[in-house]
């Protein structure tokens, strides 16, 4: 370089620190980053805190009489040998059944615990395997407006979110399934890497007898990981990471093949009339991609989602590479993998719809629980996008203050999703507490009916947010008035509407 000639830098070598642990990052950085995850933070505790309200219906009128009579193990039986053949769905719902009216009031705070917690490491372990540091708070930030959207920016929060039966179903096993990467993330030694594919054998399985279409999206992004490692791993892990997706996929298979050949799951294809050929014939499978198509109308028009996006554009701007060895991860070529990310996540929709239409046939664009074993995907390329996005600018724009502007402009959008997620929360809010008022006021009355003596009660249906009810459809629905006679303890139940 010739002297006197300016010293051409790159903005990751202008604030590189050595070592390990956070990135240390000046006060106001640090300021900023705990004000804009305060934000999802504080939504997702109001979230939490709103579960006080929510009380039994649907299914889980036929769930907590039988847990209560046969205990957790009997509802593990019964899910395998007549409802739908899932082991472990029927081992989740035990777990908060056993505790009645308080277990749904759990639920959707430790749930949302879960989930935060499980993207919080898989986040902060992805960046510790790319080479990246980030200031104390910026893992969090992400992991906080990614959980705050992939709960609450659905059409019917409460079916996806506090609905007990539907969440373990389809949100909280896609989060499940990501949480099975942490071992192999975490591991550093030979022993480590052994009980990385232990766990992951284990995890696979127990998709497998979850939820279905969680485990056609694991199968899909498991292949995806084996096809893909030559463009995104570096040599020296490239082997080991198959390894691990080959055999989480074989757990996932072994679960799978369980399920599918369980008596409950026999029964549930006779009683829908979903046979395996219905699936797959041609009618099936266009009205399937329609159906799909109408589905992602919706999601790409949710302008919520784009705080995913502003939480990556920080993510991005605020990480730099660390001087801690090679990292094992290979950020490059960002256009291409963000474009291969947006496949994986389409076959992984259109096929969830395929296997899921025999059930619900046209009802799909309006049974929105289902949406929720994909739309994580959806979710963490948006983050992704952002982040790259994030980096580029980085990069690009060399003055200081002018990548200050762009992170306030994403803090703002992060700001702005958050409120826009808290309006219909709290209309949502509003319309649980009413119906847990109505809800205590009749179990009051029905209990005293049963302790009377009384063999038949009125019962008053009490939806929210389109859940079934005994009595609905004008009346002609009975289902489920006989489990609700039978969680009172009673013969019968009539409808109250026609008696008062």
């Amino acid at each position: 370089m010739a002297v006197g000639a300016p010293r051409v830098t790159d903005p990751d070598d202008e604030e590189r620190r050595e070592g390990r642990g956070p990135l240390p990052a000046r006060p106001a950085v640090r300021a900023g980053v705990a004000a804009v995850a305060a934000l999802p933070l504080a939504l997702l505790a109001a979230a939490g805190a709103l579960g006080w309200y929510v009380r039994p219906s649907a299914d889980e009128w036929c769930f907590l009489p039988l847990v209560r009579d046969h205990g957790v193990a009997g509802i593990v039986e019964r899910f395998y040998a007549t409802d739908n053949g899932r082991l472990a769905n029927g081992l989740l719902v035990g777990l908060y059944a056993k505790f009645p009216v308080a277990g749904h009031q759990a639920y959707a705070a430790v749930s949302a615990v879960v989930v935060l917690g499980l993207l919080w490491a898989l986040t902060a372990l992805l960046l510790r395997r790319a080479g990246l540091r980030a200031p104390r708070g910026t893992a969090l930030l992400t992991a906080a407006m990614a959980t705050a959207l992939f709960l609450l920016a659905t059409p019917n929060t409460y079916k996806t979110f506090y609905w007990p039966a539907a969440s373990v179903s389809h949100t909280l096993a896609p989060v499940l399934a990501a949480g099975a990467a942490l071992p192999l993330l975490a591991a550093r030694s030979r022993r480590g890497r052994a009980a990385a594919l232990a766990a992951a054998l284990v995890a696979g399985a127990f998709l497998g007898t979850l939820s279905e279409e969680a485990s056609v999206v694991a199968l899909v992004v498991l292949g995806a990981v084996v096809v893909l490692a030559p463009w995104v791993l570096a040599e020296r892990v490239r082997r080991t990471v198959r390894v691990w997706a080959l055999t989480t996929a074989a757990g996932v298979v072994a679960g799978t093949l369980l399920l599918v050949t369980s008596p409950g799951s026999r029964n549930r294809r006779e009683r829908h009339g979903a046979e395996t050929a219905s699936m797959v014939a041609p009618d099936s499978l266009v009205t399937s991609l329609e159906l799909f198509a109408r589905v992602l109308q919706t999601v790409l028009t949710t302008w919520q989602y784009a705080g995913a996006v502003a939480a990556g554009v920080l993510l991005g701007l605020l990480v730099r590479r660390q001087d801690a060895g090679p990292p094992v991860l290979l950020p490059y070529r960002p256009w291409r993998l963000l474009s291969v990310g947006a496949l994986v996540f389409l076959v992984c929709g259109y096929l969830c719809t395929v296997i899921t239409y025999p059930v619900f046939g046209a009802r799909i664009p309006t049974t929105e629980r289902t949406w929720n074993d994909y739309l994580l995907l959806y979710v963490a390329l948006l983050c992704a996008a952002g982040a790259f996005l994030g980096r580029a600018v980085h990069r690009a724009v060399r003055p200081a203050t002018a990548r200050y502007a762009v992170a306030a402009a994403a803090a703002a959008v992060c700001a702005v999703t958050v409120a826009g997620l808290a309006v219909p929360l709290y209309d949502l809010g509003g319309d649980m507490r009413a119906r847990a008022e109505r809800w205590d006021r009749q179990d009051r009355f029905l209990r005293e009916r049963s302790a009377s003596g009384a063999r038949t009660a009125p019962y008053t249906p009490n939806s929210v947010s389109r859940m079934l009810e005994p009595f609905s459809r004008g009346g002609t629905y009975q289902w489920p008035a006989e489990c609700v006679a039978d969680y009172y303890r009673l013969e019968r139940v009539t409808d109250g509407r026609r008696t008062s």
